[in-house]
């Protein structure tokens, strides 16, 4: 099956260092191709199913530039000639392409005699030749080498779409090693043939995503009651995108359930949630979206140490120092029931291999009375001190009644604040190394930027949104009695004591090798997967 187009344009582009800089470009085209599936039955039929064409088009006729002397990128601007170019993909499949220049600097001095004067370049002084790719990305040809080609762009393009760009070329005026272009680079020819090469591409879905993005949200006090879209943050380990809202295209069906997406994350890997053995509709009433209901997130609640998804000492021995309270040696009792579950319907189906080791955070910071604002806050974080957490510090505000209230202006964060609260199996760069399976629960955090709204404010509209059934996240609330955060039955973001009976959707991290075989528009009857 040959899916690929491959066309020289023997366009040159001519450089007469130091002297004449020409350049002779002629519009090209990529010749019409069919795309062909071989379907195999008793016997082999060929199928065309579509068209793979494309076309570069580019200056014509000849353009002589005179005296092209050695300056740094930030003198060529757009008074410096550019050479533009358009790649149109005119097809009915989208492509990847690549565009990319050969030396031809010899067929060009055997079939003229208009550059005799000159003298070849030599392949050492591609290093001097630097160019600008639609005024922006500066580079030289040594950087770009790989064989006989430079490769200048690479890029996916629908059917259907164009693009334009330009080029501009000038000597290197100084580089970390050298003084810039050397004398003998002067009187010196160079002719550059531009290739294009493209071929049958799908944009992944984390290419869907990250296009579909809006950009950066700094409000997120109101609930999101609508499909909002995809929105980006930093995490640890770059750029997240999340949905928000009553999104209805972040569906995934993996190792037969279905998930939601909550985001990427920034090492190319997908955050996922349960939500059951059939797509459920948002706002759907089904414990089915759960793997289980009326689950404690710790027996006991006398302690600090509960509020974590581990804890030390084992046992029901009090804590007596936040760093004891945080030692990650007993596992909680929700723990070992998401542990278990993944053990038994992903790790041993056969499906561990597509889940990546990409951090949870169990967010245990401390920041004290001075961020939480209770009046109470020891800020110590052991035994029965009362203490407020990280999410409490972003979400809430107190005083000295028993009211509670959401504060305004309130920002999530996909990073966490503590490496030991970054729960990861093996991963000890980004995180501690404790688990034993790569599974945990959405967080407190990953609930506000997926349109909860303040803390207590009703949202009965977006994806997390679960009527008739309250579910556990990740994030400790508070101790005067052990609690966290948990997504409430209204969709609200609320708390609820350890020992209360919360339902589980447990989260799990797709890895970014198997989230690039995904395909399907993410809806309840087309949802993505491999």
């Amino acid at each position: 099956m040959n899916t690929t187009i491959n066309k020289v344009l023997k366009s040159h582009i001519v450089l007469a260092v130091l002297s004449v800089f020409a350049v002779v470009l002629m519009a090209g085209g990529v010749s019409y191709s069919l795309f062909q599936v071989d379907k195999r039955n008793t016997t082999n039929q060929t199928v065309a199913v579509g068209t793979l064409d494309a076309n570069i088009t580019s200056i014509e006729g000849g353009i002589v530039v005179s005296d092209l002397y050695p300056e740094s990128a930030s003198t060529v601007g757009d008074d410096h000639k550019k050479y533009n170019f358009t790649i149109s993909n005119t097809g009915t499949y989208d492509i990847e392409y690549t565009v990319y220049l050969k030396d031809a600097t010899d067929e060009l001095l055997a079939t003229t005699n208009e550059y005799e004067s000159y003298k070849r370049i030599s392949n050492e002084h591609y290093q001097y030749i630097n160019y600008k790719l639609d005024g922006n990305i500066v580079s030289n040809l040594t950087k770009k080498q790989t064989g006989e080609k430079f490769v200048i762009m690479k890029g996916f393009l629908k059917a259907g779409a164009s693009e334009d760009h330009s080029i501009q070329f000038f000597l290197d005026n100084q580089d970390t090693t050298t003084t810039g272009a050397p004398n003998e680079i002067a009187g010196s020819i160079l002719s550059l043939d531009i290739y294009f090469e493209g071929g049958v591409g799908e944009e992944t879905i984390i290419d869907k995503i990250i296009a579909s993005s809006n950009g950066v949200r700094n409000e997120f006090d109101d609930p999101a009651t609508t499909d909002e879209g995809v929105f980006e943050m930093e995490d640890d380990y770059g750029t997240s995108y999340y949905y928000r809202g009553a999104v209805e295209n972040n569906y995934v069906k993996f190792a037969g359930f279905y998930w939601r997406i909550i985001r990427t994350n920034g090492d190319g890997s997908l955050r996922i949630i349960y939500d059951g053995e059939q797509a459920h509709a948002n706002g759907t009433s089904n414990v089915d979206r759960f793997i289980k209901t009326g689950q404690v997130y710790n027996t006991n609640y006398n302690d600090n140490k509960y509020v974590g998804w581990m804890y030390g000492p084992a046992g029901t021995d009090s804590s007596t120092s936040k760093a004891q309270a945080q030692t990650n040696t007993a596992d909680s009792t929700i723990k070992e029931i998401v542990d278990a579950w993944y053990k038994t319907n992903i790790e041993d189906k056969g499906y561990g291999s597509a889940v990546s080791d990409t951090l949870f955070c169990n967010d245990r910071s401390t920041p004290g009375k001075t961020t939480t604002l209770w009046t109470s806050d020891t800020g110590n974080g052991y035994g029965t001190q009362v203490t407020g957490y990280g999410a409490l510090g972003r979400f809430m505000t107190g005083n000295n009644s028993t009211s509670l209230y959401g504060r305004t202006g309130i920002q999530p964060t996909f990073k966490c604040p503590q490496k030991n609260d970054a729960f990861t199996v093996n991963d000890t760069s980004k995180g501690n190394g404790a688990l034993t399976y790569p599974v945990g629960l959405i967080t407190a955090d990953e609930i506000v930027a997926a349109g909860s709204g303040k803390y207590n404010t009703n949202n009965t509209s977006y994806y997390l949104y679960r009527p008739g059934y309250w579910y556990w996240s990740l994030s400790p609330y508070y101790y005067n009695r052990a609690a966290v955060f948990i997504v409430y039955i209204n969709g609200n973001l609320y708390n609820y004591r350890v020992d209360g009976g919360g339902a589980v959707a447990p989260v799990i991290n797709l890895s970014a090798e198997y989230v690039k075989t995904l395909r399907g528009t993410g809806t309840t009857t087309d949802p993505y997967q491999a």
